[in-house]
């Protein structure tokens, strides 16, 4: 990989801003000579920042990319009028955290990959930056990730993503979120993406469901209150009806609730993350009033998405879903195991990665982060000086006038009675926690960043299979015990944490939660005319 952030980018002033927007030119590293599309500007571009050419002509010299890479880099900018692709100036967009996690750990910068990487960990962790279109850092970062991709494209012969469709992968201009699901549904490369993308083929199957409903016109909003088997009314017949819309329910739309209706909406329920009652309240009526477009512009985001994931294996992996609250476990390309989970707090979001856990630690010690002390625990001690006694803990320096504390093993230790391990930036792992009652919470963004899992005992279970001597018995008794114990793990498991509003689940029925961080919002306003 070619180095990707220049000490010193000579000619950087005047890059924004003195585009030439009547340009012509062309360059042919495909077939087809492709061309500058000059309808793109400042009010319907996908990002609202612009290169000037020259940007990417000095960033190739400075780079030294070979003539291949450079041609490609060319084509890329060259179709989108030179708009950004990674870069808006709210932050990284969603195709650059999708990137990031499917490659970007694996760009080879040379000795400047520390500080590419670290400055992209800054953005995805921090959601409030406000990115200037003439700082050079933006700049680099932008034709950096753009270096990085070509490469990783130009290894790619088929698939989502490959050689030949590179420089459109990321979206240049605004579109009309119906125009762009008519397109999906019947244009023959997403026919042939859905045949072997089994994810993409359940969210595009979903998509065709919502596209016909709102070609019909839709539905119309459900009155509020409570609905339950027994009664009747004209707000059932008018239930009844908007189910029949996303074909959940039949042909009958007689004012009774009834049992049918009952285990429909007891589906629904399921649908949007929902206590399965069968008893249709307030929370159900407010996720079926959702407009047919506004779902649609929801699944073309996280279709869109899907085409960045890694190809699935059959290998034993773990994937947590940040929207849904839940790890899954899969061995063999079956899933054995889920459970609730505890993501971090918006503003202190969980980042979307992958890696793999290497190590098990039974009754860890819990190092407590800087900002936890100073913002929680410091004025804590200040109202109770046997604060710190009363939790285990203790100080065992000061950096900056701020106590470096940890917390010793046991019962009421942070992190619980085991944590598990995958070496990653952001110092994010899974760990066990004493607050179990926050897994019977709906919402459950409640942590300072790291995931905590409702059953511990079992997912060490699943880590550590094949491992010499660990069964769940000795597991049971290293979660009990007064000390520490780390367990190297010989092959270590596969960890995808991911950012998905909307899947297929196996029985075909499209799945909803929340956009718990915004990315669906932030993404429908720079990729829908009108956002969405």
């Amino acid at each position: 990989m070619a180095a990707v952030m220049c000490a010193s980018c000579n000619g950087v002033a005047g890059w924004f801003g003195t585009k030439d927007s009547t340009s012509t030119e062309t360059t042919s590293p495909q077939t087809t000579a492709l061309v500058r599309d000059n309808s793109i500007n400042e009010a319907n571009a996908y990002s609202d920042l612009f290169l000037d050419s020259a940007a990417v002509e000095n960033f190739i010299r400075a780079e030294k990319l070979p003539g291949s890479d450079a041609s490609s880099l060319r084509s890329f900018y060259l179709v989108r009028n030179y708009g950004y692709a990674w870069l808006a100036s709210d932050g990284l967009t969603d195709e650059a955290r999708s990137f990031w996690t499917l490659h970007g750990k694996n760009t080879d910068n040379g000795e400047r990959k520390e500080r590419f990487h670290s400055y992209i960990d800054t953005l995805l962790q921090n959601g409030s930056l406000q990115l200037a279109a003439t700082d050079s850092m933006t700049v680099r970062t932008e034709l950096g990730i753009t270096a990085a991709f070509v490469k990783y494209a130009a290894a790619q012969s088929t698939g989502a993503i490959n050689r030949s469709n590179f420089y459109r992968a990321v979206p240049a201009k605004k579109v009309d979120p119906m125009q762009w699901a008519d397109s999906v549904l019947n244009r023959s490369s997403d026919t042939a993406e859905a045949g072997v993308n089994p994810v993409y083929t359940g969210l595009r199957m979903g998509l065709a469901t919502y596209y016909d409903a709102a070609k019909k016109g839709g539905w119309q909003p459900l009155p509020s209150g409570t609905l339950r088997k027994g009664m009747s009314a004209p707000s059932v017949a008018m239930l009844k009806k908007r189910l029949a819309a996303t074909r959940q329910y039949g042909a009958d739309t007689t004012t009774v609730y009834n049992d049918s209706l009952m285990a429909a909406v007891r589906g629904a329920q399921r649908q949007f993350g929902l206590a399965e009652t069968g008893i249709a309240t307030d929370s159900l009526i407010q996720a079926l009033n959702v407009p047919a477009e506004q779902r649609i512009a929801q699944i073309l985001v996280n279709l869109n998405r899907v085409r960045w994931v890694a190809e699935p294996t059959d290998g034993d992996h773990i994937e947590v879903n940040i929207p849904s609250f839940m790890l899954a476990a899969y061995r063999g390309g079956q899933q054995v195991l889920s459970m609730p989970v505890v993501v971090g707090k918006d503003g202190a979001g969980t980042v979307s990665f992958r890696d793999s856990i290497s190590q098990v630690i039974f009754n860890p010690t819990w190092n407590v982060p800087s900002s936890i002390v100073r913002n929680e625990i410091m004025p804590a001690m200040k109202s109770d000086p046997s604060y710190l006694k009363k939790r285990h803990m203790e100080v065992v320096s000061s950096k900056d006038s701020v106590p470096v504390i940890r917390q010793l093993p046991g019962g009421d230790n942070a992190l619980g009675r085991v944590k598990f391990l995958f070496p990653n930036s952001y110092d994010i792992y899974l760990h066990d926690t004493p607050a179990k009652s926050l897994f019977d919470k709906g919402n459950r963004a409640l942590s300072h960043g790291c995931i905590r899992v409702a059953r511990p005992d079992s997912l060490a279970a699943f880590v550590l299979q094949g491992e010499s001597g660990w069964d769940a018995p000795k597991i049971a008794t290293a979660m009990m015990g007064d000390r520490q114990q780390e367990v190297k793990v010989s092959r270590p498991v596969p960890v995808s944490i991911t950012y998905f509003t909307v899947w297929s689940d196996a029985s075909g029925l499209l799945q909803f939660r929340n956009d718990v961080y915004g990315h669906d919002r932030s993404t429908m306003q720079k990729l829908f005319l009108h956002g969405g």
